[in-house]
């Protein structure tokens, strides 16, 4: 591994601290978090970066992705998540917290069924309790950029707003 390289697990925190799924530009989803407690007086944020795996391999029998070997050769600006598509609290008393993804967090080019120069944006949702000395935790998830019509065909290294590490 050359100078400032990271493997994806050593970028984004370690293999099984982030859940990794294949989605299109396009998509847009709510995960529910429920925290069990009330969460009274607790904080929430989250916010978005999408990184370039110089490859990619998929488990051949589920189809889900698998970056173990994948190293970081660059990224764009993180965005923080805002607005509608903040974290938002349902219930409280309950614990209830929506994470909402919203569509394209990524725009920019994709080859079609990609193996290597991969979008992959990593969303992550963190919290903070309301105790004296707080607990802060961070839960991240992978999503990899699929290539879907309307989307620019070619090289995500080279766009706009690319930096290589």
């Amino acid at each position: 591994m050359g100078a400032g390289v990271l493997s994806f697990s050593d970028y984004i925190g370690g293999p099984d601290e982030v859940i990794a799924a294949q989605a299109f530009p396009s998509d847009q989803k709510i995960y529910r978090y429920d925290f069990g407690q009330s969460i009274q007086s607790w904080t929430f944020e989250a916010d978005y970066q999408t990184l370039v795996v110089d490859s990619i391999k998929f488990n051949r029998y589920t189809g889900e992705p698998n970056v173990s070997n994948s190293t970081v050769i660059g990224s764009f600006p993180k965005v923080e998540l805002v607005g509608n598509s903040a974290p938002q609290v349902a219930n409280v008393s309950a614990g209830l917290v929506d994470l909402r993804i919203p569509p394209d967090m990524y725009t920019g080019n994709i080859m079609p069924d990609a193996r290597s120069n991969v979008p992959v944006t990593v969303v992550a949702l963190t919290w903070e309790n309301a105790e004296t000395f707080p607990t802060i935790q961070t839960h991240r998830w992978a999503f990899v950029q699929c290539w879907e019509p309307d989307v620019s065909v070619g090289d995500p290294t080279e766009d706009a707003g690319y930096t290589p590490l």
